[in-house]
């Protein structure tokens, strides 16, 4: 069954219908119950459509993939820094796929009918609770993800996990020295307060969300996948010097 759901995610008749039917029904979260704010659309609107990894911090396990993909999609209409009306469903940009844990995305009918839009599905390399099961990503996914980048747009998460600021993994430095593609850098906020943890359910209406599209980032593809690293990991604001611009820091600081 898992095959079969593998094929049909390539066959892009089948994503556009459930691209439309995640953002019909996605819709209304983003922009009438809650409050999106887009800014930096001007930096992806003449991208090539293959070769581009756009890396962001993560708050849930699905809100966050699911405003991209609305925010392509009304890029590939012309739009900019808005969503408007979604009109743009009814041919929606494809040339997309996400990185997401094999585990999270088998776990319910919802998450596989997710997978169908464009998941490449990789085994974790770290428990919940942050602890190294294995060290980097597996050759396989490795692969997947390089072949998907070939003619695609992939979207990933460096941290792997929605816990703000916890460390980089070092695979996706590694994808990046090994296909070289132009790398776009996003930073989102109010996921977390909006949503629950899959970003399925309302915590808190009427809250904003922002989605900040950085310019591609000047990587040297020969440095070290730890200088890589640190360079994405200040880029989507998950670094050190950012956590300890954060107020929940300065709070913790106050009470020790």
């Amino acid at each position: 069954m898992s095959s079969f759901r593998e094929r049909l995610k390539h066959i892009h008749i089948v994503r556009k219908i459930i691209y439309a039917i995640v953002g019909v029904f996605s819709y209304p979260g983003l922009v009438i119950f809650n409050k999106l704010k887009i800014t930096g659309t001007e930096h992806i609107k003449n991208l090539p459509r293959k070769n581009v990894l756009f890396i962001s911090n993560h708050q849930t396990y699905f809100a966050d993939v699911i405003t991209f993909l609305h925010i392509f999609c009304a890029v590939k209409w012309r739009k900019q820094n808005r969503l408007g009306v979604p009109y743009y469903l009814l041919n929606p940009f494809t040339n997309v796929y996400y990185v997401a844990a094999e585990e999270t995305m088998q776990a319910t009918w919802i998450s596989r009918l997710f997978t169908m839009a464009g998941a490449i599905t990789v085994k974790r390399t770290w428990r919940p609770e942050g602890t190294e099961t294995r060290k980097g990503l597996d050759p396989s996914d490795t692969r997947k993800i390089a072949r998907a980048l070939e003619n695609n747009w992939i979207i990933t998460f460096p941290q792997g996990t929605t816990k703000p600021f916890a460390p980089g993994r070092k695979g996706t430095a590694l994808i990046i020295k090994m296909t070289k593609p132009i790398v776009v850098p996003v930073v989102i906020n109010g996921f977390w307060r909006a949503f629950d943890k899959k970003g399925l359910r309302f915590k808190k209406k009427g809250t904003l969300l922002t989605v900040r599209i950085k310019e591609p980032l000047q990587v040297d593809y020969e440095a070290p996948s730890e200088v890589i690293l640190d360079q994405l990991m200040e880029a989507i604001e998950q670094s050190k010097s950012w956590m300890l611009k954060g107020a929940h820091h300065r709070t913790k600081l106050k009470a020790e």
